[in-house]
């Protein structure tokens, strides 16, 4: 299996999973618990806590959460005044703004250029005094773009606004500017376990508690948490660290190859230069995406968000830039990083290509 769905999940790094192991099987124990078992565990989680801080902005705190969902159903929830986010921005913002929306709060979405970014006059225009979240996403989960977070922040801030950053994508991989307010992460995306995320507040920001119960975690946040699943994150986010100019160069190389392979008849979507590399968001005139996907069964690609995977509407990422219904439906998502192989990438570039032809000769 050639696996290209880096966006969706990346492969655990076998020392996450090592780190896992103890956790799991041999010291159990409650780490919220007083006993010497239970501050063992609770000092494995504050390790894990202070590696995945270590890629995070100073002068925060972060609690650990059950996925980037919950962080970012918090950090909305659980603050105040009308909000303004962006057309792109993943479904965990768009569809809680419009919960938030549905009760009376008001909120604004700006729409995006073809290119995928934000025109920063429009949200000059949209960000007033009085505001109270702006909502925007580092590296957007299905084209890759990366948004100008820094220059949001200082508009937000100028309208006395909060600014969160859903740093899902980016998170290890692309610098988040000290301007953000709240950052809400998740393990997967960086080699580590599913079932958890986090949410970085800066110091003085206060949320309402999404979750009530034992407040066990920094601003309130409620719920036992998992010294594995901890302990497999910071073990990542430490990875992500000490790795971080490595996999920079070789993703890098894995998408100027990528680009140098592919024909004239592919149609990069988003930004070219304001883009993470490990991403590429292609379309192709008549493609047949459902029909490609289940005739290459050992590549793994997708059309689009994982999350949306259930829905045959049109990536709503794909519409915002001004694609049409049938554009969208012919662009596929390839996703790579730090175990990919660049001859794999190119083998399965190869395939897809050859499988594309063979679809126009048939139509």
């Amino acid at each position: 299996m050639i696996y290209l769905d880096y966006q969706a999940t990346t492969p655990l790094a076998p020392e996450a999973f090592e780190a896992m192991l103890p956790w799991l099987r041999d010291d159990f124990a409650n780490p919220h618990s007083a006993h010497a078992p239970g501050r063992k565990a609770k000092a494995a989680v504050e390790a894990a806590r202070d590696d995945v801080a270590s890629l995070l902005p100073p002068g925060g705190e972060l609690a650990f959460t059950g996925s980037a969902t919950e962080a970012l159903n918090w950090a909305i929830q659980g603050s105040s005044g009308p909000i303004v986010t962006i057309a792109t921005e993943h479904a965990a913002v768009l569809d809680t703004v419009e919960s938030e929306a549905r009760r009376g709060r008001m909120a604004t979405v700006l729409p995006v250029a073809r290119d995928g970014l934000v025109d920063l006059d429009a949200a000059r225009a949209a960000i007033v005094p009085g505001t109270g979240l702006v909502a925007a996403m580092l590296v957007n989960n299905e084209i890759g773009t990366i948004q100008p977070i820094a220059a949001l922040a200082d508009i937000a801030h100028s309208a006395g606004a909060l600014l969160l950053c859903d740093a899902v994508q980016g998170f290890g991989r692309v610098a988040i500017p000290e301007g953000c307010d709240m950052v809400a992460i998740s393990a997967h995306k960086i080699h580590g376990p599913k079932g958890i995320g986090a949410l970085w507040m800066r110091k003085g920001v206060s949320l309402a508690p999404l979750l009530h119960g034992g407040g066990q975690e920094p601003g309130g946040r409620s719920g036992t948490l998992s010294p594995a699943l901890c302990a497999g994150f910071g073990t990542a986010a430490r990875l992500a660290n000490a790795r971080a100019d490595a996999d920079h160069a070789h993703v890098e190389q894995l998408f100027r190859a990528a680009r140098a392979r592919l024909g004239s008849e592919w149609t990069v979507n988003g930004s070219i230069d304001a883009r993470y590399h490990g991403n590429l968001n292609l379309r192709r005139i008549g493609l047949d995406v459902a029909r490609l996907i289940s005739e290459l069964r050992d590549i793994a690609f997708s059309a689009g968000s994982a999350c949306a995977s259930g829905s045959r509407r049109p990536s709503h990422v794909l519409r915002a830039l001004g694609l049409s219904d049938a554009e969208a439906r012919c662009s596929i998502r390839l996703g790579f990083g730090r175990y990919s192989n660049q001859d794999e990438l190119l083998e399965a570039l190869e395939r897809i290509d050859a499988a594309a032809r063979t679809q126009k000769v048939m139509a």
